[in-house]
């Protein structure tokens, strides 16, 4: 029988054999400079020393070996047992201790509940079709008050064509759509060559953390194009990157919440953004919405 799961791992795996820039380790430019990697937006607020942290489908002897040298206890998960035995390779050469674990992204049966303090996820959440099991299985082993960074790949760029017409690029994928997308042609900047894709809409990559319990505080979208390149000239696209926090354990079924969907360009009256009335009150904020839920029940 078919399985998504399989076909990624081969393929992650056949990926790493050819070493292809996301399956090089660690270098001497990384290790100089590792905030590159481990917080790039400075959203890690906390010494890293001491810290339970969960580097999720990112094998390739980079994330791992970069936060066991940080002193934090690491722990790595990737589909793929090659890109695994870089993180085991890199790590025995400098000296460190990476626990490597085999195991996909939507089950992580093999970790512990409320267990690691930053759980930080390379963009990858496209190789699964439901991002929802995901996102429920880090908050399962997310301890209370844990930090939770991820990195996806905008729906938009897996809707348009990467092969230059009259009129540009073109949307060829509707946005509302199942199933993986077609292959990705040779060459392509934005896409894993013989890897199984899936696009998932910026309902499901958002509203899906906060349905989790997770509460978003602040996301960015880095800029790896250049706007003003011709057509065809390079790339134009990006990738975004979202920082959810959870505070507690997700909700029971009874907790209550508060949704404000807003135009971009209306501000939220003062009295949304936090509710004083409850002490650790949840905020999230991003471009066009806004949800506060209380800590308490």
């Amino acid at each position: 029988m078919f399985s998504v799961h399989d076909h990624n791992r081969d393929a992650w795996d056949e990926l790493a054999r050819q070493h292809v820039p996301l399956a090089r380790p660690a270098g001497e430019k990384e290790f100089a400079k590792p905030q590159f990697i481990i917080n790039p937006f400075g959203w890690v607020d906390f010494e890293l020393r001491g810290r339970k942290v969960l580097c999720l489908a990112a094998g390739g002897g980079k994330h791992s070996v970069l936060f066991a040298a940080a002193g934090a206890e690491t722990t790595v998960v990737d589909i793929s047992p090659v890109m695994l035995d870089l993180d085991r390779k890199a790590a025995a050469e400098h000296g460190f201790k990476v626990n490597a674990v085999e195991a996909s992204m939507d089950n992580l049966a093999a970790l512990p509940d409320a267990h690691f303090d930053l759980v930080v996820q390379p963009v990858s959440t496209c190789y699964v079709p439901d991002i929802a099991l995901v996102y429920r299985e880090i908050a399962r082993v997310t301890a209370p008050g844990g930090l939770y960074i991820s990195q996806h790949k905008q729906p938009g760029s897996l809707q348009t064509s990467l092969r230059i017409s009259p009129l540009g690029y073109t949307l060829v994928e509707p946005y509302y759509r199942s199933g993986p997308l077609p292959p990705a042609p040779d060459g392509s900047a934005l896409r894993e060559s013989g890897t199984l894709e899936f696009m998932h809409r910026w309902d499901e990559l958002l509203g899906g953390l906060c349905r989790a319990g997770f509460v978003i505080e602040d996301t960015f979208e880095p800029r790896h194009g250049d706007s003003s390149t011709p057509p065809g000239g390079g790339s134009r696209w990006g990738i975004g990157s979202a920082r959810s926090s959870i505070s507690a354990t997700p909700p029971r079924a009874s907790s209550r919440r508060w949704r404000y969907w807003l135009p971009a360009d209306c501000p939220p009256p003062a009295a949304t953004a936090t509710r004083p009335d409850a002490p650790g009150a949840a905020r999230a904020r991003w471009a066009i919405a806004r949800l506060a839920r209380p800590a308490c029940g």
